[in-house]
């Protein structure tokens, strides 16, 4: 099997099975709470009547949902782009549940293949998704895409892992981490500053991150740069 085929299908297995045994805004679990550097920036919205906002790699609506309730009383929609049939299930599901199915928009497709209508979306954000690319050329292909399909005054956010490391929890064994685009932190930093160089920047920090995962029946610990 293919590196790229191999990485998808455990990918494919673990959220799978996180979206069938965690439960959304539960703690305990990643799933617990939206990412507050996300939320943060809808205050920058406030003034709008309309506002478009689009989530690359969406998952079940961890951030998607909290954000279509502070836009209840807006106009414009949150579109949610995953991959997974498992992920867009569970967003309907949790979505009806939490009374925002009006305002959520959820759209299976690979991020990549997503067309992102030119000057629409005043907020576009991925989190922990774009690592996930299947190459460095699709990788500048959706950052050129969020460009154009950002309106004037709009936000993007990209919360990516850099540097990542994958540990045997029982061994001490260091394994090959299941990522498509294995970016090192410096690196990444400066073509994204390339790319985005006419534009304002809000917030850029680089924080250490890890989380205990399971990589067929072993605790593994992830770590990276985030």
């Amino acid at each position: 099997m293919k590196r790229l085929q191999m990485i998808r299908k455990k990918e494919k297995e673990y959220h799978d099975d996180c979206y069938e045994n965690l439960e959304l805004f539960k703690p305990g679990s990643w799933l617990h709470k939206p990412v507050k550097t996300v939320m943060d920036l809808m205050c920058n919205f406030e003034s709008l009547d309309t506002v478009n906002v689009l989530d690359l790699g969406s998952g079940v609506g961890r951030n998607s949902i909290p954000i279509a309730e502070i836009l209840k009383h807006k106009e414009g929609k949150v579109v949610c782009i995953d991959l997974l049939e498992s992920a867009i299930t569970k967003l309907e599901e949790y979505s009806e549940k939490y009374g925002v199915s009006a305002k959520i928009s959820p759209v299976l497709s690979d991020i990549a293949d997503y067309m992102i209508p030119n000057d629409y979306f005043n907020l576009i954000f991925s989190v922990s998704s774009l690592e996930h690319l299947e190459s460095e050329e699709r990788f500048d292909d959706v950052i050129e895409n969020m460009l154009y399909g950002t309106k004037k005054k709009g936000v993007n956010c990209i919360i990516i892992s850099t540097g990542v490391r994958e540990t045997r929890m029982d061994t001490g064994e260091h394994i090959e981490p299941m990522y498509e685009l294995m970016f090192e932190t410096t690196y990444l930093n400066e073509k994204l500053e390339k790319m985005y160089n006419n534009w304002k920047v809000l917030k850029h920090t680089v924080k250490p991150y890890e989380v205990e995962i399971s990589r067929d029946g072993s605790r593994v610990l992830l770590e990276s740069d985030e």
